[in-house]
């Protein structure tokens, strides 16, 4: 749940320089250099002071908010959801793109999802020709509309969203859920054999498993409050979430009667890790404020995660990594508004992420995508 990349090819460049005569192959290097040059040029001026572990960063969309990119098992693709008016339509709809060959900036991606309600928390399936995703669409074709600011600060649990599998032309192959209540935030294990998301059907937003078919769907977290956003470790081993855990009676008052209202506060927020079956349960950190979309390194013994802990205001939002052990903090962006919803690739060479930066003075969220240097 959330709140034209310019590419050189340098080979085909070369080799026009090497048929040409080696009177004009100083001119065509040149010519190389220069457009690396401005390749180069603008990917550093996307990227902030102290960002030392990004590298070749790429805006890939520009407008709307755009957010929740996670890659296809084999790095090549990577779904999300967007509410850009430009692409038709009213609010969070499910689109992938080839990341090398397709250019969001000159043409829309292609929409998978239905086009009706408001979808969240897509993500590939073990292959790469189907997704899994969120959707209203059953409880009615418009978008539901949007709390208020009466509560405050709060995010809508909508009960009709349900979990469905969609493959690469936006066919619906499956419903994996349709039990009453709010069932979203899926993600599916590097080992290809789980889906882990969060429902209410126990009453509370705990987080449950189950297999790739939707099948022995198991409880893993009990406590009161918020559990959501969950990932596995790059083993399948574990699950890394945040989590709300209300402690006096008047915080767990009011959270309750926000559920009963299908709100959640999520502005103090946790992030918690746990084997798949919900043991060894533990609490990584204790920063305040929100502290969110966390996912794993690549090494399995860390996460990166976007936290406002630093800020009296609510923002700005930047990516940290931590152990998890709860030590070893440390800032990865430096952004003065939003940075959020990080996901590295599988292969663990490249970082996809949403940011307000670059986007003109507006409250655009677009994608980002760079190089990790560790």
């Amino acid at each position: 749940m959330k709140y034209l990349p310019l590419f050189l090819s340098i080979g085909f460049l070369m080799s026009g320089a090497w048929a040409c005569q080696q009177a004009t192959e100083s001119g065509a290097e040149e010519e190389v250099q220069s457009d690396s040059t401005a390749v180069e040029s603008k990917a550093n001026s996307l990227l902030l002071q102290g960002e030392t572990h990004l590298r070749n960063i790429r805006q890939l969309t520009d407008g709307g908010d755009n957010a929740e990119a996670y890659f296809s098992f084999d790095n090549s693709m990577a779904v999300f959801q967007s509410n850009y008016q430009d692409w038709g339509v009213g609010c969070d709809q499910i689109f992938y793109f080839d990341i090398a060959h397709d250019n969001l900036m000159a043409r829309p991606p292609k929409m998978l999802s239905t086009g009706k309600g408001r979808t969240t928390c897509s993500y590939f399936l073990p292959g790469d020709s189907t997704i899994v995703y969120a959707s209203t669409h059953l409880g009615g074709e418009t978008c539901p509309p949007e709390p208020g600011r009466e509560e405050g600060y709060v995010w809508p649990i909508y009960p009709s969203f349900d979990i469905f599998t969609a493959d690469l032309n936006g066919n619906i192959t499956g419903q994996l859920t349709n039990a009453p209540g709010y069932d979203a935030e899926a993600t599916v294990s590097p080992q290809g054999d789980k889906i882990v998301f969060t429902s209410t059907r126990s009453g509370d937003l705990e987080l449950w498993t189950m297999n790739i078919d939707g099948s022995d769907k198991k409880q893993v977290t009990t406590g009161l409050g918020y559990d959501g956003g969950a990932f596995f470790s790059p083993d399948g081993t574990k699950l890394i979430f945040r989590a709300s855990r209300p402690k006096t009676e008047a915080d767990q008052k009011e959270y309750k009667d926000l559920l009963a209202k299908g709100l959640v506060k999520p502005t103090n927020m946790e992030l918690y890790v746990c084997n798949v079956d919900g043991s060894e349960l533990r609490q990584i950190t204790q920063l305040g404020n929100a502290n969110w979309a966390p996912f794993f390194h690549p090494s399995g013994e860390k996460v990166i995660f976007s936290s406002n802990h630093k800020s009296e205001r609510g923002f700005p939002f930047n990516l940290f990594m931590i152990n998890l052990d709860g030590t070893g903090l440390e800032q990865i962006t430096f952004d003065e508004q939003f940075d959020s919803f990080p996901m590295f690739s599988y292969d663990g060479k490249k970082l996809i992420f949403s940011s307000n930066r670059n986007n003109g003075g507006t409250r655009n969220t677009n994608l980002f995508i760079a190089d990790w240097v560790e």
